[in-house]
């Protein structure tokens, strides 16, 4: 789960880590008040869960309350399109509005999951801001990677390392300490899946401050932590994919034609790259999981269907905990209750296969029948162009 910047930083600073101030308006007449209240001079920043934001016009220095003001009516309702949030851009719900801050210096540093070693690592690189993506690919050598393990923590000397990798002077570097140890504990105690802060400034004072922040928690975890769905926004998710969410399946929107209906992280993945083997685009990942019940399956069936690009539907059931005939059912009745007109391609192995058969053979849908992986994919990719139809 994403949340937007001002979280992110009041979640910093509620750690001790220094922000500059800040105050979020959702209206241009309260854009106009901060800025009275920062003396005039202050930065706008239009808050989406897309990076990029100040090249797409996204993040402003304004002089006057009447300059904050015009500026904030220019965003706010309106769309941010930046190179993560796609063609169709992300909305704008807010402005957060911030007080001006010396810039001596930028820099990048992060900590987040390192799978080389099952654990986390820090990630510091002296060329911070808006470039550092582009740096990543051109120079990765100027990007220090610091590898922490669980078991052990984070030690002192690791958040040393990372400042010597920032050109740090000795005073600097143990502020880094505190700070690299304020983001350890965030993102161990939120179950954090990434904490960033970009830039973290050095400024006229010589103290280190974040400018910008990234926190992203790990969904998987979130039910150890209520407190953070008052942070969800859903104006920044994919409306399927926020119905899934919901519904409580794993769903993933794609480009492609062919909608998956998989039940398995594994399985699904697995389907995704045959359907590309064989010419054809997934339209969406989707896991219903290894014991969802009828009325599951018929709410996943329900969401491939409201996406337009989908022309043909792909339901690849392994039977092991799930049953086949569960699945079978689910199919039956999302079917009947949408009205399907869509090409169905159906493949069931497993735990009461022939039951599931049975249930799809005797509800009158011009469903296509497939018995193994490749044919079921193969069926489905030519249904989706328009080759074969029930």
């Amino acid at each position: 789960m994403k949340i937007h910047e001002y979280q992110a930083k009041e979640l910093l600073a509620a750690k001790g880590i220094p922000v500059p101030a800040q105050i979020l308006a959702v209206t241009p007449e309260e854009a106009a008040e901060a800025s009275r209240h920062f003396g005039g001079p202050c930065v706008v920043k239009a808050q989406v869960h897309a990076g990029g934001r100040g090249k797409a016009g996204g993040v402003k220095l304004v002089r006057t309350p009447e300059e904050a003001e015009r500026t904030a009516a220019g965003l706010i309702g309106n769309r941010l399109i930046t190179h993560q949030s796609g063609p169709e851009g992300s909305y704008i719900p807010s402005v957060l509005v911030t007080e001006c801050a010396d810039i001596q210096k930028e820099f990048y540093l992060a900590i987040t999951t390192d799978p080389e070693t099952a654990g986390l690592v820090i990630i510091a690189s002296a060329e911070g801001g808006t470039e550092i993506e582009e740096l990543a690919k051109t120079a990765p050598e100027k990007i220090a990677r610091i590898p922490v393990s669980l078991e052990q923590g984070m030690k002192a000397y690791q958040s040393y390392q990372a400042g010597t990798a920032l050109g740090l002077a000795p005073g600097q570097k143990k502020q880094l300490v505190k700070i690299l140890l304020a983001m350890y504990r965030l993102f161990l105690e939120k179950d954090c899946s990434l904490v960033e802060i970009n830039p973290l400034i050095l400024n006229g004072e010589g103290n280190l401050m974040a400018l910008d922040a990234k926190v992203n928690f790990d969904d998987n975890a979130l039910f150890r932590h209520p407190e953070l769905n008052e942070l969800r926004d859903v104006t920044q998710e994919d409306p399927l994919e926020a119905r899934a969410k919901e519904a409580g399946f794993s769903y993933v929107k794609l480009d492609g034609s062919v909608g998956c209906l998989v039940n398995g992280a594994g399985l699904a993945m697995a389907t995704l790259d045959i359907i590309k083997s064989y010419g054809g685009a997934p339209a969406n990942f989707l896991d219903v999981g290894g014991s969802a019940t009828a009325e599951k399956v018929t709410s996943a069936f329900e969401l491939i269907l409201s996406d337009p690009n989908v022309k043909a539907i792909l339901v690849n059931i392994f039977g092991g905990i799930m049953k086949c005939d569960v699945i079978a059912s689910g199919v039956v009745e999302a079917a009947k209750r949408t009205g399907l007109t869509l090409p169905l391609v159906v493949r069931l192995q497993g735990t009461n296969q022939q039951l599931g058969k049975e249930i799809l053979k005797e509800s009158g849908l011009a469903i296509i029948p497939a018995e193994d992986f490749g044919e079921a994919v193969k069926k489905a990719v030519d249904a989706a162009a328009g080759r074969i139809v029930p």
